[in-house]
């Protein structure tokens, strides 16, 4: 194998693999931790040691990730068409 056959073996393996790995990681864990509220559904007040739930999450702490929702969508278009 010359370097430029493993070279251009390795720039199209290497996105592949993150793709399939990144698809892997959707179906097994849809929900990834909301930034927001480091996960824990909370947010503190500015001043005082009060907290209040995060809106966006709505408590939860959990955020569906941008590739499940994509797959959702995917799923939703052909479910309604095939209808």
């Amino acid at each position: 194998m010359t370097p430029h056959t493993l070279a251009a073996t390795a720039a199209i393996a290497v996105p592949i693999l993150l793709t399939l790995s990144y698809i892997y990681l959707c179906y097994e864990r849809p929900f990834r931790e909301h930034r927001r509220c480091q996960g824990t559904g909370r947010i503190p007040y500015l001043f005082g040691r009060g907290w209040r739930f995060c809106p966006r999450c709505n408590g939860t702490g959990l955020r569906l990730r941008i590739g499940r929702r994509i797959w959702n969508h995917a799923r939703r278009l052909h479910r309604d068409g095939t209808r």
